[in-house]
């Protein structure tokens, strides 16, 4: 069966390659794409590798360059090592992320930085050491891979969607910004996704925030553990959203964003244009537990005051 050569010898590099998402776009473009050469980042460089195999087996050529995409001088070696093997590179896929979870108040400084260096500052730095290349040979595009939570802002997730909503915003103006040279910048944005998001959101919390449980914000916290059951029937598998990013990767005229969750432009309209805020916070409020902080907190003061 001959693939498809929309992609011919063009060099994309995906970040956060060894798993989830990234993995399944990485092994996905080998499949399916014919002489296309793959640079695949992630920290695990064991589980790149077995993934760069399977790469290899289907027919990509691929270059794997451990990275954690927390430090800069090694987002910066990425770029370089990428253009010294390959001369350019024609596609970049910024994947790579995950969750600071917890009560913007509990999050340490060290914690909020590392969020925003993986989300939002890898990107940007990749971004602008590739954009000379792009420009220079005529084309280029950019995907950046953002989150439900880059639309809307969720209580007990608010790092988060910081980090995303700076995300969102710099690939609008990196899109209007870029547009005179050729190179499109597109937004993913996923929503409940088959990975391990919630598990290291976990180990996060419990790494960042000392004695969570003994904070005002417990009861939101014991709820947390709840919330990836609840939403479990609309959890997507990472092959089904990577074919969402081969779509953007190969429109001729990509979108500006594209939503891959279930429901996700309804949920979207009705937070963002219909419903008032007071509704809006009361139902983000409930889902994530943070009702329950509310009323806790009312209960402790009144057992206060009668004393």
């Amino acid at each position: 069966m001959s693939k498809n050569t929309a992609l011919l010898k063009k060099i994309i590099l995906i970040t956060g390659a060894s798993t989830g998402i990234g993995a399944a776009l990485a092994e996905m473009l080998a499949q399916e794409f014919d002489d296309i050469c793959l640079v695949l980042a992630a920290r695990n460089q064991t589980q790149l590798e077995l993934v760069a195999d399977r790469c290899r087996q289907a027919g990509a050529e691929v270059l794997v360059v451990p990275t954690d995409l927390a430090q800069l001088k090694q987002v910066q070696n990425l770029a370089q090592l990428a253009l010294k093997h390959f001369g350019r590179v024609d596609i970049l896929v910024n994947n790579a992320g995950y969750g600071q979870m917890g009560p913007i108040e509990l999050i340490p400084p060290k914690a909020a930085q590392e969020q925003f260096a993986v989300n939002f500052h890898a990107p940007l730095v990749l971004a602008q050491a590739l954009i000379p290349i792009m420009r220079e040979q005529g084309q280029g595009r950019i995907v950046n891979i953002s989150s439900l939570g880059g639309k809307m802002p969720f209580p007990t997730a608010g790092m988060y969607s910081c980090s995303k909503f700076a995300l969102e915003a710099l690939s609008d103006v990196l899109r209007m910004e870029l547009k005179a040279f050729n190179i499109k910048v597109t937004v993913v944005e996923p929503g409940p996704v088959e990975t391990d998001f919630f598990r290291v959101a976990g180990e996060k919390i419990q790494a960042s925030i000392v004695n969570y449980d003994q904070t005002p914000y417990a009861p939101a916290f014991k709820h947390s553990g709840a919330i990836d059951q609840q939403l479990n029937f609309l959890n997507w598998s990472a092959a089904k959203t990577a074919k969402v990013i081969i779509k953007a990767i190969t429109a001729r005229n990509p979108r500006p964003r594209y939503l891959a969750a279930t429901g996700g432009s309804i949920l979207v309209f009705m937070m963002t244009k219909i419903f008032p805020t007071w509704a809006r916070d009361a139902f983000w409020k409930r889902f994530y537990g943070v009702d329950k902080v509310e009323r806790e907190w009312r209960k402790q003061l009144s057992i206060n005051s009668k004393q």
